[in-house]
């Protein structure tokens, strides 16, 4: 399943020295605007403490870990939705992403350049927010000219119903707002907002980068960012890019959570990051596990049996006959699948089977 989130913001908020640490890709990371020109594609390993578990007890030939691939989007600037700062070619590229990371700036540092002279965080976000929201009114404004006169004059049903959804988000983008703020009461209704793929409907978390001192608790710029977006359906995050580069630099995981609790953190912010854009592009995982290899397999949330089959191999799904299930806490407790099967903890799933987070399965099909 290739779902992408791409890393946004205005020149030198430490987007690229973030996506290093996430990737181990060299992005280059320069103190001067537009030092990233063509997207860099990482596919980013999602830390599931789960999948180590359960090769403990299976011990596998092979570990394989669910991914998501991060696109490093270059810096956005006043005017992009104009064509500044190759602006056109920046948007696409966001269009073409599933979920937006936004890289803020919570620091201050007189060695690293702002491109507006100062650090202001809530007008980094205003300006990128009123670049993608500008973006979006042209699209908007262009869709209604074309269903228009279908909605008001030939009856069309359909065409009533999108200019309806279109005309809505004319009024938010007009007030300076994101269309992720609109909410739709029926299923049509959303249907018709998802198929304009609007830059602001994305799912967006707000990558807050802060400090080494506020790495742990976030800082005043962190509290306006909070409040400037409480509004939004969106989720924010307290990450210190700097340390993060620290933390890549270690060989050993050891030496790595030394240094993590020397700051009274947990668990990196790397690590939290990629979690949180695994959740924002509403993905779950399910397990297979065998004498060959443990493997964390990505589905979209409240997918069916069927599905998930399918995200193995389109014949599973074509072939579907019944899906084996055991829960993750089952499997940890009893330590392997016959031990689960003697337990009557082994569940036989058919077609309508949601599948939850950590289900460990097996499909049987028939092509």
């Amino acid at each position: 399943m290739s779902l992408q989130c791409g890393i946004v913001g205005l020149p030198n908020v430490g987007k690229s020295t973030l996506f290093n640490c996430l990737s181990n890709a060299q992005a280059q990371a320069a103190n001067f605007p537009f030092c990233t020109i063509e997207p860099n594609v990482g596919m980013i390993t999602v830390p599931d403490e789960r999948l180590t578990q359960l090769a403990a007890l299976v011990r596998p030939q092979k570990i394989i870990p669910a991914t998501v691939e991060i696109v490093d989007i270059a810096g956005l600037v006043k005017g992009a939705s104009k064509g500044e700062g190759l602006g056109n070619k920046f948007l696409a590229n966001i269009r073409e992403t599933d979920a937006i990371l936004h890289v803020l700036r919570c620091f201050d540092d007189e060695n690293v350049t702002h491109v507006d002279g100062t650090v202001n965080p809530v007008r980094d976000k205003e300006i990128i927010d009123y670049e993608l929201q500008l973006k979006d009114l042209e699209t908007v404004e262009s869709r209604i000219n074309k269903v228009q006169k279908q909605a008001q004059t030939g009856g069309d049903k359909q065409a009533k119903a999108a200019l309806d959804v279109l005309l809505r988000y004319k009024e938010v983008l007009e007030q300076g707002k994101s269309a992720r703020t609109v909410r739709f009461d029926n299923k049509e209704d959303e249907k018709v907002a998802r198929e304009l793929f609007l830059l602001t409907n994305k799912p967006v978390l707000y990558v807050c980068n802060v400090d080494e001192a506020s790495a742990l608790s976030g800082n005043q710029y962190v509290d306006r960012i909070r409040e400037a977006v409480k509004e939004e359906n969106a989720e924010l995050l307290v990450v210190a890019a700097k340390i993060e580069s620290e933390i890549a630099e270690f060989e050993t995981y050891e030496e790595r959570e030394m240094f993590l609790s020397e700051l009274g953190l947990k668990e990196s912010g790397a690590n939290r990051l990629i979690k949180a854009a695994y959740k924002l592009l509403n993905l779950e995982t399910f397990f297979t596990a065998g004498p060959q290899e443990v493997r964390a397999w990505t589905y979209l949330k409240g997918s069916k049996a069927p599905q998930c089959a399918g995200v193995i191999h389109t014949d599973f799904e074509k072939g579907f006959i019944r899906a084996e299930v055991i829960k993750y806490r089952d499997y940890l407790e009893l330590g392997s699948e016959n031990a689960c099967k003697e337990a009557g903890k082994m569940s036989i799933e058919g077609k309508e089977y949601i599948v939850q987070d950590g289900d460990i399965m097996h499909f049987r099909f028939n092509v």
